[in-house]
């Protein structure tokens, strides 16, 4: 039988994790300039890539992390420093207008991942698929990662609107404050990381 209560708990989570409202800014600094066909396949493409990555983990996460002898803590670390550096090339203006394989590659990183396939959505499929009892348990579990990444695509596509009124200035305007937003994500991650390294030492 469907799992609602899983369903609800694990959408609540990624939803607060993932953050569709929070990551509109930052998908619009980074696609900023590009053509409005090539904004909306970034946003699909973005999505998909997050949702193979989290798709991935939930089967094979834990053997993956095992396997490598990584810790789920430096996944954040890692994480945290790869939106750092994106984080300071939007607050300092170094957006140039890429080309066609820069375009496929914002989608990937950051927006797929770490952005949106970040470690804390990633540790919290891998918990939810090991806790989820029998079909019922693993088709809400599911359920609920195909829904969250729906409404991260419908965020994404539609925010492109604003792009239209707010103008070039209002674009710089969102930029800059999406790379303090992001460097904020991004010192809070590490320093999540290290303190967990520090509890578990």
């Amino acid at each position: 039988m469907f799992d609602v209560a899983v369903f609800g708990s694990l959408f609540l989570t990624l939803f607060v994790i993932m953050d569709p409202p929070g990551i509109t800014p930052i998908f619009l600094a980074l696609t900023a300039g590009r053509p409005a066909k090539v904004q909306r396949r970034m946003a699909l493409q973005a999505v998909a890539v997050a949702f193979g990555v989290i798709a991935v983990f939930g089967l094979l996460g834990q053997q993956i992390l095992d396997y490598l002898h990584v810790s789920v803590p430096a996944l954040m670390i890692a994480g945290g420093l790869l939106l750092l550096l994106i984080a300071l090339d939007l607050l300092t203006g170094k957006t140039e207008q890429p080309t066609q394989t820069k375009d496929v590659n914002v989608a990937l990183v950051p927006l797929g991942m770490p952005l949106l396939a970040g470690p804390g959505a990633i540790v919290s499929v891998i918990l939810a698929v090991q806790h989820a009892d029998g079909f019922g348990g693993q088709l809400s579990v599911w359920s609920a990662i195909v829904a969250m990444h729906v409404v991260l695509w419908l965020a994404m596509r539609y925010s492109l609107v604003i792009i239209r009124i707010i103008k070039d200035g209002g674009v710089v305007l969102v930029t800059r404050l999406a790379g303090m937003m992001l460097s904020a994500i991004a010192v809070q991650q590490i320093i999540n990381g290290v303190t967990q390294v520090v509890q578990t030492s």
